[in-house]
């Protein structure tokens, strides 16, 4: 037999009906490749032997190749062929790009991402993935060029999007999948403005400040340890633990007048309105912190006597979603789920012998250092040794003239970086440098779901997780010998002093990074008497368990009634049977604001009910705009309290966090839910959408 050539076929049965346009075509089931009217064999340079790619009636792409290689190229391919647009759009986000093709308009928020430095961390981490992750990640970007290269012409011209503005994408790079997962950190894991916040309420008396940030509820579901005190004996129980509202101290930022407040307060509102429409263009930005959930059973509480897991990674709704399914099947390699258009392999999924899914675990991975630097030497700044000079890099940014006119012009700026991180925010003369996990360019997170694809029980999965450098996840776990598990994965800093809640000041070592949380230390649980675990991206660690790491969970606790949701379906119980009224949590409920702003004046606080718990627990962080004019009716009115037009603030900034979370959808299939029970994996396999009762029991906890 003749040495397979360079060029070999790469064989894709696509079956598109009618002449429909290929924003609407429609797709059917394809019988054997072969034997299809459909099919068609393209001849591509890179495959070392014939790859089938089937697209079943949804249109989702099966993938079959004869090696790991020409799996991954083909997997490029043919995201590519579905995604382009939305790849490019997403590495020239985090690149920070955007200027070159959307002109002045997008200028401010490349600034945004270059300060962050994400472009040139993709390309120092992917000389620091395993061999086997880059060789994944560079076919891969092998198969996304192919279609490039193949696209163009005046038979196969490229998406409509590239020929409206008129660009040709560049060839796709390893780094560009990595960078990708940037922005999704960017998404997950930013906390730094809620610092900023805490300590503009520094002068708040405490019970007012607990109200505006909880941190706990006694509603939470607790996946490790307890909120209850381990009783003293059999007969005898001591009262529940007393959980603490929210951190009673909050530091003060220094030399700051009420002027200077107010400024500081516009820029962190300017800076997250900005983040907030770039985030919105791609389809990440989670409006009221949109909450995921997901929980797995074990087979003693499913009619299988299978686990079953349900992952909803909570997204808001985008066209294209933000994911993208895949079946991906070569020797040693069998797995099927979502992806990142842009990232090879799979995220969330299963393969023939376990599954897993995903949420935010939502740590305090972001600390900001108030620096101080030098009136007299330019660009130095204190530390505790003594003067130290700044690094500053100087950045060049591509800015598109005109919509009719492609040429560019050169943009250029300035970033400081200090021995804490970039500085990413200053008001009046005032700079503070970020502190931040995803800064640090060491393994990626793909190296991690690299492993996963291939896990076969407990041991290999957390041995994936152990390498795992992404946002800090929720990760369940479910396998085909009946185990379920749970991890809480991710980079988790330890701080000589403090817990990172409120800025630092940089001229001290007191907010240093000693280490992180050793990974055997990390929230964990595996088999669990309950047979149950649920996440939904609120506090998963008791209050007695956590007293030994104290790490702070960065947002607002979830709205109590929707894990009680959650934790209904998973357990089939029913909301009715939790005495949990829908309207938990819903704009009418306008008390909450009022109850909220009385607080501080001396009046008595809800009571401990735990409807009346619920709907004060959802009452998150008020946006930064209506805290400034919180802060200054309150410093401008009657001693004691808010003034009248501070409660009517907090009361219509309540109002509209409570309709933002009625408004979302009710329906599995826009929120990507997806059900996987590891009865078996045929080759064809793939999880499909709840239907009939399963959808009506899905539709219960959202």
């Amino acid at each position: 037999m003749k040495k397979p050539l360079l060029a070999c076929s790469l064989l894709l049965s696509i079956f598109l009906t009618h002449a429909l346009p290929p924003t609407s075509a429609r797709y059917v089931r394809a019988q054997a490749a072969s034997r299809s009217p459909g099919s068609k064999t393209l001849t591509l340079a890179g495959p070392r032997a014939p790859v089938h790619i089937r697209r079943d009636e949804r249109g989702i792409p099966h993938i079959e190749a004869a090696n790991e290689a020409d799996l991954y190229f083909a997997q490029g391919y043919a995201t590519a062929a579905d995604r382009l647009w939305q790849m490019d759009l997403l590495r020239r986000t985090a690149r920070g790009e955007l200027a070159e093709i959307f002109g002045r308009p997008a200028l401010e928020e490349d600034k945004r991402r270059r300060v962050y430095g994400f472009a040139a961390l993709s390309e120092a981490t992917v000389s620091r993935t395993t061999p086997a992750t880059r060789a994944a990640l560079e076919n891969y970007a092998r198969g996304v060029n192919a279609y490039i290269a193949s696209r163009g012409g005046q038979d196969a011209p490229l998406p409509t999007e590239f020929q409206l503005i008129g660009y040709q994408p560049r060839p796709w790079r390893a780094a560009d999948s990595l960078v990708i997962g940037k922005i999704f950190a960017e998404m997950l894991s930013t906390t730094w403005p809620t610092d900023i916040s805490r300590a503009m309420l520094a002068d708040l008396p405490p019970a007012r400040r607990a109200q505006l940030l909880p941190e706990t509820s006694t509603l939470d579901v607790i996946v490790v340890g307890s909120d209850n005190a381990p009783s003293p004996s059999k007969n005898r129980k001591k009262p529940a633990a007393k959980l603490p509202a929210a951190k009673t101290r909050a530091s003060r930022l220094p030399s700051f007048d009420e002027r200077g407040r107010v400024e500081l307060l516009a820029e962190v509102e300017r800076v997250e309105t900005l983040t907030r429409s770039s985030l919105e263009r791609v389809g990440l930005y989670m409006d009221g912190r949109a909450v995921s959930n997901n929980w797995v059973a074990s087979g003693k509480r499913t009619a299988s006597g299978k686990p079953l897991l349900a992952n909803d990674p909570h997204l808001p709704a985008s066209a294209p979603s933000i994911w993208h399914m895949a079946h991906l099947r070569a020797p040693g390699l069998h797995v099927a789920g979502v992806t990142a258009p842009g990232a090879p392999g799979i995220i969330i999924g299963h393969n023939e012998h376990i599954a897993w899914g995903m949420t935010n675990l939502d740590p305090d991975v972001q600390d900001l250092y108030l620096e101080r630097f030098s009136a007299d030497k330019k660009n130095f700044y204190e530390t505790p040794t003594g003067l130290r000079e700044a690094e500053v890099r100087r950045e060049e940014i591509k800015v598109r003239k005109g919509l009719t006119d492609p040429s560019t012009e050169t943009v250029k700026f300035d970033v400081t970086t200090t021995r804490h991180g970039p500085v990413i925010l200053e008001s009046e003369g005032k700079r503070y440098a970020l502190r931040w996990t995803a800064l640090d360019a060491e393994r990626s997170e793909f190296d991690a779901f690299y492993l996963i694809n291939r896990a076969r029980d407990w041991n290999d999965f957390r041995a994936a997780l152990g390498g795992y450098r992404g946002p800090t996840q929720n990760f369940v776990y479910a396998d085909v010998a009946g185990h379920i598990g749970y991890y809480g994965a991710g980079r988790i800093p330890v701080r000589q002093s403090g817990d990172g809640s409120t800025p630092y000041d940089g001229a001290t070592d007191a907010g240093e990074w000693t280490g992180f949380i050793p990974f055997d230390e990390l929230p964990h649980v595996y088999d669990p008497p309950s047979g149950l675990i649920v996440t939904a991206n609120s506090r998963v660690v008791g209050e007695l368990r956590a007293r030994r790491r104290r790490t702070t969970h960065a947002r607002a606790p979830v709205p109590p009634h929707r894990r009680h949701k959650s934790t209904s379906v998973a357990g089939r119980q029913t909301a009715r049977r939790r005495r949990l009224p829908p309207t938990v949590g819903r704009a009418r409920d306008g008390g909450l604001a009022r109850r909220a702003a009385r607080g501080g004046n001396g009046h008595r606080l809800p009571s401990a009910h735990p409807q009346r718990r619920a709907r004060r627990g959802a009452c998150a962080l008020v946006s930064l705009g209506q805290l400034r004019c919180v802060l200054q009716s309150h410093r401008g009115g009657a001693s004691g309290g808010v003034a009248a037009e501070g409660v009517r603030d907090l009361r219509r900034v309540a109002t509209r966090l409570f309709a933002g979370r009625a408004r979302r959808s009710h329906d599995p299939y826009r929120r990507g839910r997806r059900a996987m029970d590891l009865g078996a994996l045929r080759p064809d396999a793939f999880p499909a959408p709840a239907r009939g009762r399963a959808r009506r029991r899905a539709a219960v906890y959202d």
